[in-house]
């Protein structure tokens, strides 16, 4: 599926969450990897808010685009942010969304 570019120069972002591991099982504890690089990938809480909207976004950044200290509250700069839509089955019911995957998340705005 494609993906397309957002466009942040107009925006305001802050962290919400501080970065977690992506998990591909949690079961059995298998961190999900780029498939490019295969460096572990992490999920940092944004903050987006532009135009008088803020929205939360949980977006996917390789281990190597997210430094150490960031915690909630700290304004931030996002590096090739992107959306793809994507679909799947489990357990007998289909489900849909938009995910979104940075190359990397840099502290200051």
């Amino acid at each position: 599926m494609p993906s397309f570019k957002i466009d942040l120069s107009t925006a305001i972002v802050f962290v919400a969450t501080p970065p977690e591991p992506k998990m591909v099982n949690k079961k059995t504890g298998e961190r999900a990897v780029d498939r490019e690089s295969g460096a572990g990938l992490s999920t940092v809480g944004l903050l987006v808010s532009d135009e008088g909207e803020g929205n939360l976004y949980q977006v996917t950044v390789p281990e190597t685009g997210v430094p150490q200290d960031l915690t909630p509250g700290t304004p931030v700069s996002v590096v090739g942010l992107k959306a793809r839509d994507w679909e799947n089955e489990f357990n007998g019911q289909k489900r849909h969304g938009i995910s979104f995957r940075a190359v990397a998340i840099t502290p200051g705005a």
